[in-house]
């Protein structure tokens, strides 16, 4: 743990570059002043109103599959939050955003490194209304949440993380319980990809690499949905 840092996924990052990071090291922070998220947007909170978090693994499975990861890192987090509190309820909206009543409470960030791989995890635990980002953000305590103890969201999430990350590991794909958490699967999507091409279609399935498969059979591996129906 650690009071102040500019970012938890740059610390883990160095610590990784330097050979320095232990499998399973996790370095947790009260407040980063220089958070980021997916396509190197900016993540800000104020300081012990969220959980944020990243750490470091080391797959044994085939390079090609850990496209699947960050999902794991998604299906875990939704998990552990219904485990903790019932009454609510995560949706995952692909790659990696964590939803409740279609607004985000959690992002997900994934770089990997020669010989694993770095996750980074942001949820909004106590943030108020004008202390949101953006109008479709959320947090656990806006939805109603009894859940605010942030080391207890942390030692769940964790511990549901390394029980589906092993039995992934050991051959199980978890995609049917990855498809009954999705809110993207079934959707027609726009999809905005890096590239700045657009496209629109059904989304059939999420592959077992991670990939978003769509109804005309195409498979998209990055890009930001906009769910339209």
């Amino acid at each position: 743990m650690v009071e102040l840092t500019g970012s938890t996924q740059h610390d883990l990052l160095q610590l990784v570059e330097s050979k320095n990071a232990l499998d399973g090291q996790v370095i947790v922070t009260e407040y980063q002043s220089n958070g980021r998220g997916r396509l190197d947007r900016t993540f800000e909170a104020p300081a012990r109103s969220a959980l944020l978090f990243s750490f470091y693994i080391k797959p044994r499975r085939q390079r090609s599959e850990w496209g699947f990861i960050p999902l794991i890192a998604g299906l875990s987090l939704a998990r552990a939050i219904s485990t903790l509190d019932s009454e609510i309820n995560v949706s995952l909206k692909w790659p990696n955003d964590c939803m409740i009543n279609e607004k985000k409470c959690a992002g997900i960030i994934a770089q990997t490194s020669p010989e694993g791989i770095i996750i980074g995890i942001g949820l909004n635990v106590s943030m108020t209304a004008d202390e949101l980002p953006v109008p479709t953000a959320t947090s656990l305590v806006i939805e109603s949440s009894k859940i605010f103890d942030r080391n207890l969201l942390l030692s769940n999430i964790l511990n549901t993380f390394a029980e589906l990350f092993e039995a992934w590991e050991e051959g199980t794909e978890l995609l049917e319980e990855y498809a009954s958490a999705s809110s993207t699967i079934g959707k027609k999507v726009r999809i905005e990809l890096p590239g700045g091409e657009n496209l629109e279609e059904t989304v059939a399935r999420v592959s077992h690499t991670g990939e978003l498969v769509l109804a005309d059979g195409r498979h998209v591996s990055a890009g930001d949905v906009i769910h339209l129906r």
